[in-house]
């Protein structure tokens, strides 16, 4: 079964891809490896998890602003989420996803859903994000 819902472009782009739904916020600057894609911080909940190539869905970023540098640099090696669906808007997030759109031609959605629809995105298989916040849902 296939459903839309509409979120908040933050950074346009398309992506289509498997959702790695993030229990808690994450420090990127730290917590996430730029090389390898991987969550490092061991105290999150999915310490561990490669975000690489996934929508990653999380409730918000945690910590610096060091977090673009970070998320720019892991889109430039190939090795960052798909695109992002957010439950708050986060600046940090969305800069790094531009600046490495600026700078490298890449597409990585930033996206901010509204709380029902986080929920049923966050336990969804698969999304695809079209540039204008359309998101279509594949349900597991």
């Amino acid at each position: 079964m296939t459903t839309t819902v509409k979120a908040r472009v933050l950074v346009p782009g398309k992506a289509s891809a498997h959702v790695c739904a993030l229990g808690e916020p994450l420090s990127f600057w730290g917590g996430y490896d730029p090389v390898s894609g991987t969550i490092l911080d061991v105290h999150h909940p999915q310490s561990g998890t490669c975000l690489a190539g996934k929508i990653a869905i999380l409730p918000s970023a945690r910590g610096s602003a060091g977090t673009p540098a970070c998320i720019a640099e892991a889109i430039r090696r190939g090795v960052a989420p798909a695109g992002f669906v957010l439950g708050a808007a986060d600046v940090n997030i969305a800069t790094g996803a531009r600046v490495a759109h600026e700078l490298y031609r890449t597409d990585c959605p930033v996206v901010c859903a509204d709380a029902d629809d986080y929920d049923r995105l966050a336990r969804a298989a698969a999304l695809k994000i079209a540039a204008d916040g359309t998101i279509i849902i594949r349900e597991m």
